[in-house]
């Protein structure tokens, strides 16, 4: 490559001076013609007749040409050489530029020559340079604000744990019922943060690539119809029902059943959680010609155009003290769409006053990605995710 380069830049060198050279005689001949009519007509006289004298007996016809030709060849060589090492000056201030951090430096492309293409070189490597450090950037931001949110949700609950045991360690409980009061609060805030570190743990497998898929062919409406009846209780708990909308009573798909599981449970359970006021939660599952679509409906309260872009992004709570309430780690939508990621489908929201659907669209057919043998040990997914 480094030969071939060169090589291109000889050429480009050659077919400077050989257009030099060209013009040089060009201009020359043109001269010579140009003086001869002089001559013809009896106009050339003065200076510049005395001077053609002097050149014709000093030095001769052939040396005088030559000589003429040469000068304008210089000339021609100066004028072309001169735009080519501005242009190269200019390439060479960019990398200086970029050398110093300063990645915004465009250099025009003026020719599809060497130097053009060393200039569009150098504008693609400023483009990847500025790129890797504004990758970089938002990891350290990333991993900053990872360190902030998990320190402070852990934080809150740990306070209230320590609060309750310290009230027990010092007797200042009335009796009994008062003392298991504390000891279950102390309990619920401690499985609280048993799933945020669970949650966490996943997350960063999942996002990391070191997630792998045991992809076996799955009966989605099995799947489906488990899940709702774990959350039996839970529903008539909160005054609401689950109905459940499915075409076929099979539906047959390529995917991990206990990533699906985590993925579904999280659905339903933020269904139940925020979409108490509709009392209902609707499930629909429907075959297209090559995927399968999932909807979660809950018929609570709206959530605002502007933070549906968002509820996909960890830590990310579209209410937050009703979040906080509910006990969730704000992960739980970050870990379902990298999971449905990995099974190459979609995963997506929308949300009026009427209700908030979430869908979910996963291909019939394929190699999800980071499929591992179905035999191979699968990550433990938490008991209540969120």
């Amino acid at each position: 490559m480094k030969y071939k380069y060169t090589a291109g830049l000889q050429r480009q060198l050659l077919k400077l001076l050989f257009y030099s050279a060209l013009l040089a005689a060009g201009l020359t001949f043109l001269l010579i013609i140009f003086v001869l009519m002089l001559e013809i007509t009896g106009m050339l006289f003065g200076p510049f007749r005395n001077f053609l004298q002097f050149m014709y007996y000093n030095l001769g016809p052939w040396l005088t040409i030559i000589l003429t030709a040469a000068a304008f060849f210089v000339l021609f060589v100066i004028f072309l050489v001169r735009k080519k090492a501005e242009y190269l000056a200019q390439i060479i201030e960019a990398v200086e530029e970029a050398s110093k951090g300063n990645w915004e430096v465009k250099l025009p492309v003026t020719a599809q020559d060497e130097l053009g293409r060393l200039a569009a070189s150098v504008n693609s490597m400023a483009d990847r340079l500025q790129l890797s450090v504004e990758e970089e950037r938002m990891a350290v931001h990333a991993k900053t604000e990872l360190i902030t949110n998990v320190s402070h949700d852990l934080r809150t609950p740990l306070t209230s744990v320590i609060g309750y045991l310290r009230l027990i360690d010092d007797d200042r409980y009335k009796d009994e019922v008062e003392l298991r009061y504390y000891v279950n609060i102390a309990y619920e805030k401690s499985k609280r943060l048993e799933r945020m570190v669970n949650d966490l743990f996943e997350y960063t497998r999942v996002s990391s690539g070191g997630l792998k898929l045991a992809v076996t062919p799955i009966n989605l409406v099995e799947l489906i119809g488990q899940l709702a009846a774990h959350f039996s209780l839970q529903l008539a708990e909160a005054g609401m029902e689950i109905i459940l909308s499915f075409e076929k009573d099979k539906v047959m798909i390529p995917a991990d059943g206990d990533k699906l599981m985590r993925v579904f449970e999280n659905l339903i359970s933020n269904a139940v959680k925020y979409g108490k006021d509709g009392k209902k939660v609707v499930i629909k599952l429907a075959e297209k010609e090559n995927s399968v679509l999932v909807q979660v409906i809950n018929y609570g309260s709206r959530i605002p155009s502007t933070e549906l872009p968002h509820v996909f992004e960890r830590f990310y709570r579209v209410e937050k003290s009703r979040s906080l309430d509910t006990g969730g780690s704000g992960l739980g939508l970050a870990i379902a769409k990298n999971i449905i990621d990995l099974h190459q489908g979609t995963i997506s929201v929308v949300s009026d006053d009427y209700e908030t659907v979430f869908k979910v669209e996963l291909p019939k057919a394929g190699n999800p990605l980071n499929a591992i043998d179905s035999e191979s040990e699968s990550l433990t997914v938490a008991e209540n995710p969120d």
